[in-house]
């Protein structure tokens, strides 16, 4: 079975933990174990990834220079792809002690330059501040920000994903039985012009909607959303809250959820097993269990 699993913010870094190398590597080290084990089961494997601290952090330190020297959020997206896909390689080559082939692919995605999301940014990126500081830096920065939680982060465009022009290297990739991590943080944003070229755009694309393009186009049999929670509830954090084993499509997006966090996992999972296979929704440490419908949120058009 072809399987892509999407690792959330979780698997490089805990909320409230400082963005250090060190950190990132024990979170990625852990997530590599559970990863292993869907090679071992057997499956061919395709890993995504967010990178919503790391390029908030990377665009931090972009403000130290001149307005001009700044680098763009598309070539930020490419300068974090490249930083995990690295730490996600080679814990997962030593996870499986070297015994199959690992490859980090930077990904680039088509998006449309006319997509609303340009004239109305959502997508959280940076560290968490208290409204006070995070004012004064928008004001000084230029930022847009949303309330995340109880804290107040910077927002950023995530555009839609339309197409993902890499495809045919990661399908010769896997043809070769290469496991393959690619399309980090929504992949890089790219606008594709009149005369067919490709070109950068500010921008950060939501990490599970570009997953589920990724699995569609690929023929995928499944799609991990592998997060931080156990499976997807009704009244999360109610005193009524319940754990949901299965869902249709239909189902999945009659849901109520916050546009934050599970609403995009939901999502993706829906537009996926509506025309594919399964989609699941749990924790990362559980993702054969998932597979196995022994855990997680399994969305599936055969629900029923």
């Amino acid at each position: 079975m072809l399987v892509v699993a999407a690792l959330g913010g979780n698997a490089l870094l805990k909320r409230g933990d400082p963005l250090t190398a060190e950190n990132q590597r024990a979170n990625v080290r852990h997530a590599a174990d559970a990863l292993a084990r869907i090679v071992r089961a057997g499956h061919r494997l395709v890993v995504t990834h967010g990178n919503g601290p790391q390029v908030g952090l990377l665009a931090l330190q972009g403000a130290a220079y001149k307005p001009d020297e700044a680098y763009p959020l598309d070539v930020l997206g490419a300068e974090t792809g490249g930083m995990i896909g690295y730490m996600i390689e080679q814990e997962l080559e030593n996870a499986l002690d070297h015994a199959h082939p690992v490859a980090t692919l930077l990904t680039q995605v088509i998006v449309d330059g006319r997509d609303p999301a340009f004239r109305k940014p959502t997508k959280f990126i940076g560290p968490v501040y208290d409204r006070d500081e995070a004012e004064a830096r928008a004001r000084a920065a230029g930022w847009t920000i949303a309330q995340d939680g109880d804290k107040w982060r910077r927002v950023v465009p995530s555009p839609a994903p339309q197409e993902i022009p890499d495809i045919r290297v990661l399908r010769l990739l896997l043809d070769q039985g290469v496991i393959v991590i690619c399309t980090g943080g929504g992949g890089i944003p790219v606008l594709r012009r009149a005369d067919g070229s490709l070109t950068g755009i500010e921008a950060v694309i939501d990490k599970d909607a570009a997953s589920a393009l990724l699995a569609r186009e690929l023929g995928a049999d499944a799609l991990l959303l592998l997060t931080d929670v156990d499976a997807v509830y009704r009244g999360f954090g109610t005193e009524d809250e319940a754990a949901i084993g299965v869902l249709t499509p239909e189902e999945a997006r009659a849901l109520d959820l916050p546009a934050g966090s599970m609403g995009p996992k939901v999502t993706a999972a829906a537009d996926f097993a509506s025309r594919d296979g399964m989609a699941g929704i749990g924790r990362l440490d559980q993702a054969t269990d998932i597979l196995d419908n022994r855990a997680g949120t399994r969305v599936t058009a055969d629900a029923r």
